[in-house]
């Protein structure tokens, strides 16, 4: 495997470097009140848009940069605002997922109205697909939409919906054709989360947050034309989202940022009066992991390559995915080991010591890294299916198939 970029990018990423480094963080003009983080980060990623460093596939008059493709460029910038903690493109779940969904399946007037002020933080979004009784078998889903007039009136129920109590609008899968087999009866709608139809009630967690939301929708409502793709095709759509959402969890700079974040906590710590990163069984353990890590970054290299053939990374997609959930777990395991005592602690204790932010986001990030398995896809279907369509593998045989049959 090359893993060198070559001169010619090399000479881009000290373009990009020069450029991070002379524009964040945004310095105030002395006498004049100090620039808020929110608003530094805002005229960063304006700066970076001019430049056309960020929202690159994204046509201009949406917002974007609208550059040629080119995963290699776009790699080494997301490389290089890493490096120097810069803002890179918002992670919500709208700039993400949405977004680069309307850029592929949506109508011209969708994407002029919704892209832009997605990607500038005017509009929030959440995702409407989990339901109580379909989790993993997504389309197995009963919340219905009608058709009445120029409305659809939908009614149904959502769970585990990130965000749902700060979002602006909901995509959501609905079943509209409740006599068509059980993928092809499914439509791709928008709606607006600020209706007397929708009830949103939160879901705490146990680290004492409550980011998770139950969504009950009750004659609720949205245009006829607020429907992404064609009617009872929502299921092709959703798979567009899901692929985007895979490649935000699976990325190889937040593994890296992870196990950097757990190397200070071990120098940090001390087991048997000695600093921790000096023990040897945490060092084993360390050395273990960064094997790991590197794995998943040459993994990302091998989805960079395939991209750059414009070929099909899907599996490779899957692939980073589950290491990036797997690698997560680990981390946030060997932290708590370094915190002892302070680990069999809740995330919001007033008991916790000295460390206690830093434990707080540990003990927080431990119990987050058992649920993350199961977004966008739980760790175990991931398997299958990489085993299936990535090495052939015969299919697992279904739970109500007699044997030999």
């Amino acid at each position: 495997m090359d893993l060198s970029y070559g001169s010619e990018m090399e000479d881009f990423r000290d373009e990009v470097s020069s450029f991070v480094e002379s524009n964040w963080p945004i310095k105030s003009v002395e006498g004049e009140e100090e620039i808020s983080f929110e608003r530094q980060a805002s005229m960063f990623r304006e700066r970076a848009i001019e430049k056309g460093y960020l929202y690159r596939s994204i046509p201009q008059k949406y917002g974007g940069s609208e550059q040629d493709a080119d995963v290699i460029k776009a790699q080494i910038i997301r490389e290089e605002f890493s490096r120097k903690w810069a803002p890179a493109e918002a992670r919500g779940i709208g700039t993400m997922m949405l977004v680069p969904t309307l850029l592929e399946k949506g109508e011209e007037w969708q994407k002029d109205r919704f892209v832009r002020p997605t990607i500038t933080g005017e509009l929030t979004w959440c995702q409407g697909y989990s339901e109580p009784g379909s989790g993993s078998d997504l389309a197995s889903l009963k919340t219905r939409g009608e058709l009445q007039g120029d409305e659809w009136v939908i009614n149904g129920q959502k769970i585990w919906t990130s965000g749902a109590h700060m979002a602006d609008y909901m995509f959501c899968l609905v079943r509209t054709e409740p006599e068509a087999s059980k993928h092809a009866g499914i439509s791709y709608l928008l709606l607006d989360m600020k209706q007397p139809g929708i009830d949103v009630r939160p879901l705490r967690m146990m680290t004492g947050s409550s980011d998770f939301n139950e969504v009950f929708l009750n004659d609720a409502r949205t245009p006829k034309d607020w429907i992404v793709g064609k009617r009872g095709e929502g299921w092709t759509v959703s798979r567009t989202t899901l692929k985007h959402e895979r490649n935000s969890i699976g990325g190889a700079q937040q593994t890296r940022s992870a196990l950097a974040g757990l190397v200070k906590l071990a120098q940090e710590s001390e087991l048997n009066g000695r600093p921790a990163i000096e023990n040897a069984e945490i060092r084993q353990r360390l050395s273990v992991l960064e094997g790991y890590v590197k794995a998943h970054q040459y993994s990302g290299y091998r989805q960079l390559t395939q991209d750059a053939k414009g070929g099909d990374a899907g599996i490779i997609n899957m692939m980073m995915k589950l290491f990036s959930t797997e690698i997560g777990h680990q981390v946030s395991g060997i932290a708590m080991d370094l915190l002892e005592e302070e680990g069999l602690l809740s995330a919001g204790n007033s008991e916790l010591g000295s460390r206690s932010s830093s434990s707080q986001g540990w003990i927080a990030q431990y119990m987050y890294s058992l649920g993350i398995a199961i977004a966008g896809g739980t760790a175990n279907v991931q398997r299958n299916v990489i085993a299936e369509r990535g090495l052939g593998l015969p299919r697992d045989a279904a739970a109500n198939r007699s044997p030999g049959k």
